[in-house]
């Protein structure tokens, strides 16, 4: 009969190893390879965007009252549903590589910005339990929409936006240096002209970079304006050089977009994972 107990253990942490190890390949699977891992994000993907619906219904007072049951339910459902997730996520993180240790792989992962986004989107159901002050809760419930952030590890175009950015990292960050350069100088040009004659609109360096910021973008709110010789010359010069400067991120992006588009294209097709681990 001991012999028996003794090769049940190893037994039984084999099938736990092997759960483990299926779980990670599902919820962790970034590349939907398996049937399962398409479902489960499918699944996810559902109840993010019903939780968000809720979310910015909930806020309309009228319909807050009149559909308090059907709302309540989808946020209980949501909550459950992405604690699950979280919870899974957090268990099965030790099978890759940087994560394996047992205490520290998991507090590492929890640490990454998109365990902190699974974390937000699920506090605010949990903290009434730890005694908060009802005033703060209310202000903290704002965090479910976070869940929304959620929805960019589920869906193909999101994956193909993160990559764009980084692949595109430092042509975007070169750009927008120049650009901040250039809005510090014309903000500047601008106090000069125009602080003598609009001593409240131009008072300082800092507030000339508000009309910076709406003329390089072209957006031209009409608050704040020059109205001096000089300050109108400067103005209509930096609406010109704004529309082709703010357009140099935009076709960055742009060409780095087609670039991915192209690459995934011309990949071999992966062959799917297998399940039988």
């Amino acid at each position: 009969m001991d012999l028996d107990i003794n090769f049940q253990f190893p037994h039984s942490n084999i099938n736990l190893a092997l759960m483990k190890r299926r779980i990670f390949l599902i919820v962790h699977d970034d590349n939907h390879q398996t049937k399962t891992s398409q479902i489960f994000d499918l699944l996810i993907l559902v109840f993010i965007v019903a939780s968000t619906i809720e979310i910015v219904l909930e806020s309309e007072e009228s319909l807050a009252l009149e559909y308090s049951g059907i709302f309540q339910i989808v946020e209980t459902t949501s909550i459950f549903v992405f604690t699950i997730e979280y919870l899974l996520k957090l268990w099965s993180c030790v099978e890759r590589q940087k994560y394996s240790h047992a205490i520290v792989g998991r507090l590492k992962y929890a640490s990454t910005p998109s365990a902190l986004v699974d974390l937000l989107a699920i506090l605010p159901a949990f903290l009434p339990f730890l005694g908060i002050d009802l005033r703060f809760l209310r202000a903290l419930r704002l965090l479910r929409i976070f869940r929304i952030l959620k929805i960019t590890r589920y869906t193909k175009a999101f994956n193909t936006i993160h990559k764009v950015l980084k692949n595109k990292s430092e042509e975007l960050i070169i750009t927008s240096s120049f650009i901040v350069v250039v809005l510090i100088i014309v903000s500047t040009l601008m106090y000069y002209a125009e602080r003598e004659a609009q001593p409240e609109q131009f008072s300082s360096i800092l507030k000339s970079l508000w009309w910076g910021v709406v003329t390089l973008t072209t957006v031209g709110y009409g608050d704040i304006y020059p109205i001096t010789p000089i300050g109108k010359v400067l103005n209509g010069i930096i609406t010109l050089i704004g529309i082709g400067l703010i357009a140099l991120p935009s076709g960055i992006l742009a060409s780095g977009y087609t670039e991915e588009l192209i690459s995934e294209k011309q990949k071999t097709p992966i062959h799917n994972q297998s399940e039988n681990y």
